[in-house]
């Protein structure tokens, strides 16, 4: 069954009305029709079972029949602070990360970052980074669609963490994995958890230093050197079998 996504002012009683570029989607690319069921989600933690009750060129309206509380979503919020890769690395990051449950991607221009977008560029693949977040929340039945962030530098994404309950970086230079598990061990269901993964240069000297001073955990992810596309996601793996519930 296909999920959309509306917000809570879009629901009227037993009523949905679907506006936008789902419109679209649903009369011309799934080519549904009345009657047909569909999955809404309110971006929070109820999930609705509808029908299409009318359609007209401007929206669907949906007709709830009925309501309950999913647990499809993580109980931790995981934050993925990237830095920026190269090509189109960072798309397949973020649908990737999305499908693991990562609750935010925020975009990180380190200073080992081979990518350099100025303000306008960074803007449309900000954009474009999004709707592949929607894409990939559609499709592993998230209940909500990630935000992702615009480019941020490496302090501000230091600043942006501070709320986070556990911090961490994974670094080459790290301990042994007996202290990456027991870091990932400690993490508590509920807290929410900052990652920060480096580009293809990894992070500076200078930037580890400023992680560790924010209280920003090193850790080692094994003896094997992983891509900054393949770093992250083995996290966030390990962080969503460590945290799933039920």
């Amino acid at each position: 069954m296909h999920r959309f996504f509306v917000e809570p002012s879009q629901i009227e009683g037993h009523q949905i009305r679907i506006t936008g570029t789902d419109v679209n989607h649903i009369k011309n690319v799934l080519r549904m029709k009345t009657k047909d069921e569909i999955l809404i989600s309110d971006g929070d933690r109820q999930e609705y079972t509808c029908y299409i009750e009318e359609m007209t060129q401007e929206e669907i309206v949906a007709h709830v029949m009925y309501v309950q509380e999913s647990g499809l979503e993580l109980s931790s919020k995981i934050y993925l602070f990237q830095g920026l890769p190269k090509s189109d690395k960072m798309e397949l990051i973020i649908q990737k990360a999305v499908e693991l449950g990562a609750w935010e991607v925020i975009p990180v221009a380190t200073s080992r970052a081979v990518v350099k977008l100025d303000e306008k560029k960074a803007a449309k693949k900000v954009v474009r980074w999004q709707q592949i977040a929607e894409s990939a929340a559609k499709q592993s039945k998230r209940m909500r669609i990630p935000q992702v962030h615009s480019v941020c530098s490496f302090r501000e994404a230091l600043q942006y963490a501070q709320s986070c309950d556990v911090k961490l970086i994974p670094y080459e230079l790290a301990e042994g994995m007996a202290a990456t598990k027991k870091i990932i061990s400690q993490i508590a269901p509920g807290q929410s958890v900052a990652v920060f993964i480096g580009p293809e240069g990894g992070f500076s000297e200078e930037e580890i230093a400023q992680a560790t001073e924010q209280q920003v955990q090193p850790m080692t992810l094994g003896k094997r050197i992983l891509r900054t596309e393949t770093a992250g996601l083995a996290v966030l793996s390990i962080l969503m079998f460590h945290l799933e519930e039920n």
